[in-house]
C-alpha cells in the first residue's frame, strides 16, 4: 500500500479504541517498525491527537472525541455509500477503479460486526442500467478533468442526425447524466454559444493548451434541462396539444420528463399541454405511439397527421422486409 493508505489504516486500527503497539501495528499492516513510527509521527504532525502511553500495557491510542470525528463513517453512512457506488458506477462513472478502490478500503477498515451488517444490505441491492462501452471512460476522464481544471478542448463530433464527424473547439462547463446518457455543456466556438453534446458520439478528443472563464455561477444541470423544458414566457409561442385517455394513461404522461413541464391543465380523462413545433414533431409522436391505441389526440391535427405516417411508414416497412 502507499504511504497515504498505510497512515489512513493506522487510524481505522485505533479508532477501535484500543491501544495498539507499533509492534502490533507492524504486523497488522506487514511494514517495518520504523515505518510505523514515522507514519505515527506525521500524523501527529497533521494534527491527528495521537496519544503515546509508556510501560507494560502501554501503546497508540486516538483521543476519544477524534473518534468521533467526521473521518469516521457510521452504518447507515457506509451503507449509503456503498449502494450510491452501486449507482454510479452502473451510470458509467469515469473514475470506476477508484471508486471500486474506496469502497474496499471503507470495507477493510470497518469493524466486523459493521461489515457483515453492510454485507446484508449490499447482497440485495442491485441497480439496472443499459452497459456502457467502456471506449467512452477514457473520454468521460478527460472531460472531467477539463471541466475541473477550465482547458479547452478539440474533438470530431457527429450528430445524431448526420453521418459525418465535424471537428469542433469547446470549453466544457459540466458533465451532465440524464436518461441512461451522458451529455457535456459546453461553449461550442463553431456556432459561438453553449450547447449540450452527446458523450457517445465524441469520436476523438483532444487537450488544447488554451484556458476559459466560467460564466458566473453558470449551472449545467439548469442550462440542460432549460434547453429541454419551455419557460413561463415561451409558452405562448407553443402549439397546444389535447390528448384524452383513461386516468392511467394521463397520468403517466403528466409524469414524463418530455410533458411534465408543459401542463397547462389536466383532468381524470384529458391532458393540455403546450410544446415547441420541432419536440412536437420530432420527440413526442414517439413517445405517443408506444400507447397505441390507449389514448386519442384531439389537437393539434398537424401531430394526428404525423402519427399517421409515421404509423404507415413503418407498416410498409415491415410488411415489405
Amino acid at each position: 500500500m502507499s504511504k497515504a493508505d498505510n497512515m489512513l489504516a493506522i487510524l481505522w486500527l485505533l479508532k477501535s479504541e484500543k491501544k495498539m503497539t507499533a509492534k502490533q501495528l507492524s504486523d497488522e499492516l506487514e511494514i517495518h517498525i520504523r515505518t510505523v513510527y514515522r507514519y505515527i509521527d506525521a500524523l501527529c504532525a497533521s494534527g491527528v491527537p495521537i496519544v503515546s502511553d509508556s510501560g507494560h500495557n502501554g501503546g497508540y491510542s486516538l483521543l476519544h472525541n477524534f473518534t468521533k470525528a467526521p473521518l469516521f463513517f457510521d452504518l447507515n453512512e457506509q451503507k449509503a455509500l456503498i449502494h450510491a457506488a452501486k449507482f454510479a458506477q452502473e451510470a458509467g462513472y469515469p473514475f470506476g477503479d477508484a471508486l471500486s478502490q474506496a469502497i474496499t478500503k471503507l470495507k477493510t477498515y470497518t469493524n466486523k460486526e459493521q461489515l457483515s451488517q453492510i454485507n446484508r444490505h449490499e447482497a440485495h441491492f442491485d441497480v439496472i442500467n443499459p452497459s456502457k462501452n467502456s471506449v467512452h471512460e477514457s473520454v468521460l476522464q478527460v472531460l472531467e478533468v477539463s471541466v475541473a481544471n477550465a482547458c479547452t478542448l478539440q474533438m470530431d463530433y457527429q450528430k445524431g442526425n448526420s453521418e459525418h464527424v465535424q471537428t469542433r473547439r469547446i470549453d466544457p462547463y459540466g458533465l451532465v447524466y440524464w436518461k441512461g446518457n451522458w451529455y457535456i455543456t459546453a461553449y461550442c466556438h463553431l456556432r459561438e454559444e453553449i450547447r449540450s453534446f452527446r458523450v457517445d458520439r465524441i469520436h476523438v478528443l483532444y487537450r488544447t493548451e488554451l484556458q476559459f472563464e466560467r460564466p458566473p455561477e453558470f449551472n449545467a444541470r439548469e442550462h440542460f434541462l432549460n434547453m429541454l423544458l419551455p419557460d413561463e414566457e415561451q409558452m405562448e409561442d407553443m402549439v397546444s396539444v389535447r390528448i384524452q385517455a383513461r386516468p392511467r394513461i394521463i397520468n403517466y404522461l403528466a409524469d414524463h420528463w418530455l410533458f411534465n413541464q408543459s401542463i397547462v391543465e389536466q383532468t381524470e380523462d384529458t391532458l393540455h399541454i403546450k410544446m415547441h413545433e420541432s419536440t412536437l414533431h420530432d420527440f413526442a409522436p414517439y413517445t405517443l405511439l408506444s400507447y397505441g391505441q390507449q389514448l386519442q389526440i384531439l389537437e393539434p391535427l398537424s401531430l394526428r397527421e404525423r402519427l399517421s405516417c409515421i404509423a404507415a411508414e413503418l407498416y410498409e416497412h415491415y410488411r415489405t422486409v
